[in-house]
């Protein structure tokens, strides 16, 4: 017996794309909390390094060694995070930890002392990471299973927008270059996080479902367990496909800084392409997820298209400055085009195949998945493609692309 349903779902595609073009009310409640948040995040993300290493002098090498553990710190808070929301309320743990970033983060704007930055850093991450598990449980219970990955996606350009926002507002913070002008950015980020809580009791959450859930989840105990491990395995191929971030803030960068004659600036320019393409791309291939054969397939795509970003990238070695540009450009638009499509076919598994008794406890899993694709990320870049060349690009977008392959065939497998 098949336990993973692979049809559409009933609606129309046309029916769900219109349906994506009129925010409904919990979207626009929940996207104006990721507006307020991912604005504070633009801020704090633009001066972060700058403040850590330069003007309170902790330096580089250390800096990033703190970032590391917490990355891992994220990962453990994850799983506990979403079990907590079963038990007692998506909302409820949502302000609790929110409450807690507020605090942690403020504390941070304030350690001089390499220990207190290294163990707040620790607990900032983790809270981070605990309140992406819940936010991602609060978006399956808020946004209706016909439209949410449409709703999810809109949430999502809104909060790329938000965040290239607070980034062009702390270039004001980059030019006084100050103490207290950075510390004050940070109060800002913290404070942010009060906005989304006096925002949550107006967001409305179904009941989850008492015959249980997602189109993936089956009835027999022993189907239960085959279930449980297809979503793990699914969201561990997620967690590779993950990777693909460290390009955009450390491959591209780099390689085109080290490696490439493509002229310095276009650093930026990368990112602000990045930026723009996902508000105007991620509604559209959300589009075309609507069930969960059709998400496996934008994994497959996504992962492929990401394989060849990769390859793409590599060919700008050598290459005159305009060529390498024109390249470079290319390769930053064909990983956007994989980022788009891969989290949307991410997102539709990770709610489809979900028993929703259990919300909470599945997303903490893919959570956890996402945050450990962050944390080994720049190793992982630094290691084959910056380290290898051409061979090493070659090697990641196989990666890439045996990930999105491989996610087909578990949620197709019997």
């Amino acid at each position: 017996m098949t336990t993973v349903s692979t049809r559409e779902d009933s609606a129309e595609p046309a029916e769900i794309a219109g349906q994506a073009a009129r925010p409904t009310g919990p979207r626009r409640r929940l996207a104006l909390a990721a507006l307020i948040t991912r604005f504070g995040s633009g801020l704090y993300l633009t001066i972060a390094a700058l403040f850590f290493t330069r003007t309170l002098g902790f330096g580089a090498m250390r800096v990033g060694v703190v970032l590391t553990v917490a990355g891992l710190a994220g990962v453990l808070a994850s799983l506990p995070a979403g079990r907590a929301a079963d038990r007692y309320g998506i909302k409820r743990v949502s302000a609790v930890l929110l409450c807690g970033q507020t605090a942690a983060t403020a504390v941070l704007a304030f350690c001089t002392a390499f220990w207190a930055f290294a163990v707040v850093m620790c607990v900032t991450t983790a809270l981070d990471r605990a309140a992406g598990a819940v936010r991602q449980a609060m978006y399956a219970q808020a946004f209706e299973p016909e439209t949410r990955v449409a709703d999810r996606a809109y949430v999502r350009a809104v909060t790329n927008a938000a965040i290239g926002l607070g980034a062009a507002a702390a270039a004001l913070a980059l030019q006084a270059d100050s103490r207290v002008v950075y510390q004050a950015v940070i109060v800002v980020d913290a404070v942010s996080y009060l906005g989304v809580v006096a925002l949550l009791p107006g967001v409305v959450l179904r009941e989850p479902s008492r015959a249980g859930g997602g189109a993936g989840v089956a009835s027999r105990p022993s189907e239960r367990v085959r279930v449980s491990r297809r979503y793990q395995a699914v969201a561990a191929l997620n967690a590779v496909l993950m990777i693909q971030f460290a390009l955009t803030e450390v491959g591209l960068p780099l390689w085109l800084l080290d490696d490439t004659r493509a002229p310095r600036v276009l650093v930026s320019g990368l990112l602000i392409v990045n930026t723009a393409l996902v508000v105007v791309l991620q509604v559209r291939a959300a589009r075309g997820v609507h069930g969960i054969a059709s998400a496996a397939r934008a994994l497959r795509v996504g992962g492929v298209v990401l394989g060849v970003s990769c390859v793409v990238t590599a060919c700008a070695k050598g290459l005159s400055p305009v060529a390498a540009t024109v390249v470079l450009l290319g390769a930053g638009v064909l990983l956007t085009v994989g980022e788009v499509l891969t989290q949307a076919g991410g997102w539709a598994l990770s709610y489809d195949l979900a028993d929703e008794r259990a919300v909470g406890a599945y997303q903490g899993v893919f959570n956890a998945g996402v945050a450990a694709g962050a944390m080994v990320g720049p190793v992982v870049v630094t290691q084959t493609a910056l380290r290898h060349g051409l061979a090493g690009w070659v090697v990641l977008g196989a990666v890439f692309a045996g990930a999105g392959m491989l996610s087909g065939v578990v949620v197709d497998g019997d």
